[in-house]
């Protein structure tokens, strides 16, 4: 039930699309030629893009851009191009080279103080990448932005809650290891000392990351992925719990959420297929 996170910049391509129409009516009023020029790159830029050729469409953009260095648009666009020929979990200095031009190009579009939508999509974008690139703190830093610009950002809180999972799952595995626990043995660790130590670190945020999933299903009540965490994150604070008793009882209550989990995404397909038709 895990997310691919690369459908975020598929959302940003829409939100992209509708700032490009509308900029289309905005030129044809001006009449300036260096704008109009500009909008010209863009579009063929655009159209680039839609075929999946970014190194192309990039040099529409920087095209644009160098024609009329405000037009936030075409650098959103060129940023975005530049995301998409990013690789996640890639460290070679291409890569990462794509991810810095990106960055710069969002935070150039930040700095020049954006209309609302611009400012939330290069915002969102920016903590999309840091997730992408496992900065985690940055991600957390930058998922709050976007939350303090648009509250009822369900994605935004998702990541919020899938970060401090993704940071425990590894020491949890390794303390099962340690106790020769199998991944099927209840909750919680046997060993005292080391469930204390993992609590300390731990448990606080494992407990904030359930309520940022709440905070997203209260966005969207079908939030299926929401749901899929909430059972991550209480089964596996279970093991920090201190008795068995109460381990149980969160195992429990992990189970209802992944049954939850399975009727929302059978209802939300079952949408998706009468939208289609």
């Amino acid at each position: 039930m895990l997310v691919n996170r690369t459908r975020h910049f598929r959302l940003n391509y829409a939100k992209l699309a509708v700032l490009a129409a509308l900029l289309v009516t905005v030129l044809s009023a001006t009449g300036c030629i260096g704008k109009l020029k500009a909008r010209d790159n863009l579009n063929q830029g655009v159209n680039a893009f839609k075929s999946g050729n970014y190194s192309e469409a990039a040099d529409h953009f920087k095209t644009a851009i160098s024609l009329d260095p405000t037009f936030d648009t075409a650098r959103l666009y060129l940023a975005t191009a530049y995301v998409q020929q990013y690789i996640p979990g890639t460290e070679t200095p291409e890569n990462k080279k794509y991810a810095n031009a990106a960055m710069q190009e969002f935070q150039t579009v930040l700095n020049s103080n954006p209309d609302e939508p611009s400012k939330l999509l290069a915002t969102e974008s920016m903590a999309s990448l840091y997730y992408n690139m496992k900065d985690f703190p940055k991600a957390e830093e930058w998922n709050k932005k976007v939350i303090a610009l648009d509250p009822k950002n369900k994605e935004a809180y998702y990541t919020l809650g899938v970060i401090p999972w993704t940071e425990f799952i590894a020491p949890d595995r390794e303390a099962r290891l340690n106790e020769k626990m199998k991944p099927d043995d209840p909750a919680p660790l046997k060993d005292a000392k080391e469930r204390s130590a993992l609590k300390e670190k731990y448990w606080a945020p494992l407990t904030e990351g359930i309520e940022y999933e709440k905070k997203a299903l209260a966005a969207d009540p079908s939030y299926d992925n929401a749901m899929a965490y909430m059972n991550l994150l209480i089964r596996y604070r279970a093991d920090l719990d201190d008795d068995k008793e109460q381990a149980s009882a969160d195992v429990k209550e992990a189970d209802m959420w992944v049954g939850k989990a399975l009727e929302a995404q059978k209802a939300n397909a079952a949408k998706k297929a009468a939208k289609a038709q």
